[in-house]
């Protein structure tokens, strides 16, 4: 059994992309297609005269990677707070005497 969906997106004003994706993915992918054409056109919409539409689409890119990091250092930071708090309750229940 075949537990992959081959399926065609459409990003912008690309050609459509065809990928294969676990069926389990195929959500993450359609969602993801969502916000980033939501973004491009809502942007397509505003933009200066002098920018075209893989100017915007680079923009959408960068504005997608900045939430992802600025998420990975909220993960960063909540790992070391649970990592500490593991420690403290280690010390609590271990060093009883």
């Amino acid at each position: 059994m075949n537990d992959k969906l081959n399926i065609t997106i459409k990003v912008a004003d690309l050609a459509p992309l065809g990928m294969s994706v676990p069926f389990e993915g195929e959500e993450d992918i359609r969602l993801a297609e969502y916000y980033v054409n939501r973004a491009w056109d809502k942007w397509m919409h505003s933009k200066p005269r002098d920018k075209e539409s893989k100017d915007i689409l680079g923009m959408v890119a960068i504005h997608f990677t900045k939430l992802y990091i600025q998420e990975l250092r909220k993960n960063e930071k909540l790992d070391a707070r649970l990592q500490e708090f593991e420690k403290q309750l280690d010390k609590l229940l271990l060093d009883i005497e």
